[in-house]
């Protein structure tokens, strides 16, 4: 069944969620929940969907302000991250919010993930990688049987730039160092959906990212 991937923006931060479900599935995953999870809810109402999993690729305040809200609505969905991010979901501090004057909390992670799993959800397998430099404890998530493939980026890869390094536990060496071990190597076309922005594929950023080609 084909792959059916909704973004939704969430402001303030104009930050991408995105609703992943197979075409004439009953169930859906969201990536990246931002701080309107009840647009999120409206896809999943409109396309009858319930929600599998709470997938979280980094622990920033736009990137999980609505963990709280779907995990109320939806109880048996887990929340995932790697656990070098868990910590961020329950911290205001360390996950920006409250520097930001938001302050906002996630519950804590169901389940924790790390480079060479594999998740399993809404018939969907998710392959995960450890890809830090944006956010201590980033990963990312790939979609491998699609063709072309899906990369589920958060704030690492965008559209000719590349995630910033300068906020705490930021290394632009490390992200830098971490998009040509993981993402470089996957076939051109592989569709690149990153946490702001539009989508990308890996052959557009390789020819011409300015960042990570220096």
């Amino acid at each position: 069944m084909p792959l059916q991937i909704h973004t939704v923006v969430s402001e303030p931060f104009a930050e991408n969620s995105y609703v992943v479900w197979r075409d004439g599935g009953g169930e859906a995953i969201v990536i990246d929940p931002g701080y309107e999870p009840e647009a999120i809810r409206e896809v999943l109402d409109e396309h009858g969907l319930t929600l599998a999993a709470i997938v979280n690729t980094h622990g920033h305040l736009d990137h999980m302000a609505g963990n709280a809200a779907l995990k109320r609505a939806f109880p048996a969905a887990p929340i995932v991250i790697g656990p070098g991010a868990a910590p961020m979901l329950t911290d205001p501090m360390l996950n920006l919010s409250e520097p930001f004057g938001m302050p906002v909390v996630s519950p804590p992670a169901d389940r924790l993930v790390s480079e060479g799993d594999k998740l399993s959800f809404a018939g969907i397998e998710l392959e995960v990688f450890d890809l830090p430099g944006h956010s201590p404890g980033h990963v990312v998530y790939l979609v491998r049987g699609e063709r072309p493939m899906v990369v589920l980026g958060g704030d690492v890869l965008f559209r000719d730039g590349i995630g910033r390094t300068d906020l705490p536990g930021g290394s632009f060496e490390l992200l830098k160092a971490g998009i040509e071990r993981v993402l470089w190597p996957l076939p051109p076309d592989t569709v690149v959906y990153p946490g702001h922005g539009p989508v990308t594929t890996i052959g557009h950023e390789k020819r011409t990212n300015p960042l990570v080609r220096q």
